[in-house]
């Protein structure tokens, strides 16, 4: 993209691997989300190794390092999930069939639309998660919509979940471009990559998140879309086994995305969220519960 702008320019990528791309048997919950997936990105853009890192945006603290900035987000694909597995459409869940997820966020919307579902983790790429559907003998699991179809796989999803069933997460399907601030150089190219309605919507996303002090492992989906100068912010927030789950809808001006954003969040704590959010949190700190994030099987007949 960087090349279109301008053939003249000197463009080489450099592929880090994180820690989350290394750290694949256990759940992400457990192993501490904050930066998991874009730490040594960014400890290389503050050496000056490289000057500017591409992150997933879901990825994406709400909280930058000192000197570090989002300078541009490209166009968003769709952000929906879509199940990948033997079932032909949303209908078809419900009591005996059992789906993989590692996302606390996918598991909790899964329970609280149908309570009857066993939901079990699994962890790894894209690759690796779609064998272990044959392997483990699940129905199926879910994945980013976006995500299958940079890899040229969509073909492989059954279905798409609605937004009325599955809140996707903060920032998902889009692109995050994070430099130095103040990089004179780089900034007029990196800003003209940048997609107004994305800024928008991821934006008011990661406001939300940021006044739920929520990370990427916490039951929390937002998905905000912009229609005619206006801003519709969709946001969910649940208990990990879905019985309690709080869903809310907002509107307002596309030009104040953080304030909306931020407004929602704010609803939502009133409304109770702050004490699932603190449930959850503690559950998965505790040091002496490897299964502190699993739900409690559910109770025998």
């Amino acid at each position: 993209m960087l090349l279109d702008l301008d053939p003249s320019l000197d463009v080489r990528i450099e592929k880090i691997v994180t820690s989350g791309d290394r750290i694949l048997d256990s759940p992400l919950s457990q192993i501490g989300d904050r930066g998991l997936f874009v730490k040594e990105i960014e400890e290389a853009l503050l050496r000056g190794d490289i000057d500017l890192a591409v992150h997933s945006a879901k990825d994406v603290p709400t909280a930058l390092p000192e000197g570090l900035g989002l300078l541009a987000f490209p166009p968003r694909e769709d952000p929906a999930d879509v199940f990948v597995g033997g079932l032909g459409s949303v209908d078809e869940l419900g009591p005996g069939r059992v789906i993989g997820t590692s996302s606390l966020r996918r598991r909790s919307q899964l329970l609280a639309n149908y309570p009857e579902l066993e939901v079990v983790d699994i962890r790894g790429n894209v690759e690796t998660r779609i064998r272990k559907i044959e392997e483990e003998k699940l129905d199926g699991t879910i994945l980013a919509r976006a995500g299958l179809e940079r890899l040229g796989r969509l073909g492989e999803a059954a279905f798409e979940f609605p937004l009325e069933v599955m809140v996707s997460a903060v920032g998902q399907g889009s692109l995050a471009l994070e430099g130095r601030v103040g990089d004179e150089k780089l900034a007029p190219y990196v800003e003209r990559l940048d997609h107004g309605a994305t800024r928008q919507a991821v934006l008011a996303e990661r406001a939300l998140m940021r006044t739920l002090e929520g990370g990427c492992q916490v039951p929390i989906g937002a998905r905000g879309v912009v229609q005619d100068g206006e801003l519709l912010l969709v946001a969910y927030v649940g208990s990990l086994d879905g019985e309690r789950h709080l869903r809310r809808e907002a509107r307002g001006p596309a030009g104040r995305p953080e304030e909306l954003g931020t407004r929602m969040a704010e609803e939502l704590l009133e409304a109770g969220a702050d004490v699932i959010l603190e449930e959850i949190r503690s559950a998965c700190a505790a040091p002496d519960s490897p299964d502190a994030c699993e739900p409690p099987p559910p109770a025998a007949g």
